[in-house]
């Protein structure tokens, strides 16, 4: 039988709230992430593209896309996990979840959402515009 390797965490109650988040307001990319993502790391079949390698330590650090709406990934960026790989110890470290920003935001409080895409209450102008462009561009 293969060896299984095991998660561990960079700051583990940041991303745990992050993940929080991203389970109230994007409950598909939370499904792919918990369902198939997740398992499929643990049996050593590493998703996503190489960010960067670092030999000296034996790491190698990876981005994998989560799917998400086409209009927020335009407004906040697209949703990745950033985790880093320890091929000796077999241990997957999970550092974070992008955009961190809002995640953060939406886990300290309820945000709202105009026309189906969350918005910052820090920066709402500025989303409501980019929001309302992008629509104006797709007619």
């Amino acid at each position: 039988m293969k060896e299984a390797y095991l998660f561990d965490y960079v700051n583990e109650n940041e991303f745990h709230k992050l993940e929080r988040s991203l389970k109230k307001y994007n409950m598909l990319a939370y499904k792919k992430l918990y369902f198939e993502y997740y398992p499929s790391l643990k049996e050593g079949h590493f998703l996503g593209e190489v960010v960067s390698t670092n030999k000296m330590n034996g790491t190698i650090t990876y981005r994998l896309k989560l799917p998400t709406d086409m209009l927020f990934a335009k407004v906040h960026g697209p949703i990745e996990l950033y985790y880093i790989i320890y091929e000796k110890e077999k241990i997957i470290m999970l550092d974070t979840l992008m955009p961190k920003d809002i995640l953060a935001e939406g886990h300290q409080s309820e945000l709202v959402t105009y026309k189906g895409v969350m918005v910052s209450k820090e920066h709402s102008d500025k989303d409501i515009f980019k929001i309302n462009l992008l629509n104006m561009i797709e007619k």
